[in-house]
């Protein structure tokens, strides 16, 4: 394990290629606790999350965006953060909350994962992504549905964030 959470900040990349290895499910649950540790305005909670390991509805799952999502058919694991608009008219970013913290959760793992966004994406002429990802994993209508975020062992190496990519010309202290 990383010795801090800047540690695993710096390692967390976009990882879209993955080793042919199940993610077991001990570390499943680890993911998903820290995604249930997220917090949430009103502390509403309102997430849902749908994992899929199996191989022919991660690739149909794959398919929801034009081609920006192919890359999932080949992750082991593909979580869908979803979440409950009745509950909480902040369920956008409760989920988007959650996600980042699966991914993180994710790193210090020492797995890779990539965001899939779903949300106001489009499957088709006629039907949206997140349409299409409710019509493939059956998901009530009244659960929106955010992004995907494939997960698995990197079959691929990227350097960890370094210090100079932060950003000080757009940070601005008591006014812009």
């Amino acid at each position: 394990m990383t010795n801090s959470i800047l540690d695993v900040m710096r390692k967390r990349r976009s990882i879209r290629k993955y080793e042919e290895k199940e993610v077991p499910r001990e570390l499943i649950d680890k993911i998903l606790t820290a995604a249930f540790f997220s917090p949430s305005a009103s502390n509403r909670r309102p997430w849902h999350f749908v994992l899929v390991t199996e191989k022919d509805t991660i690739e149909k799952l794959s398919r929801a965006r034009d081609g920006s999502s192919r890359f999932a058919s080949g992750a082991p694991l593909v979580i869908v953060v979803c979440a409950d608009s009745e509950i909480a008219g902040r369920w956008i970013e409760d989920s988007s909350i959650s996600a980042i913290m699966i991914q993180l959760m994710v790193t210090e793992l020492r797995l890779g994962s990539c965001w899939i966004h779903i949300r106001d994406s489009v499957h088709s002429e006629d039907q949206t992504a997140e349409e299409y990802a409710r019509e493939v994993l059956g998901i009530p209508s009244t659960i929106r549905v955010l992004c995907m975020v494939a997960t698995g062992y990197p079959a691929q190496d990227k350097s960890p964030h370094e210090d100079s990519e932060f950003m000080s010309e757009r940070v601005h202290w008591e006014a812009f």
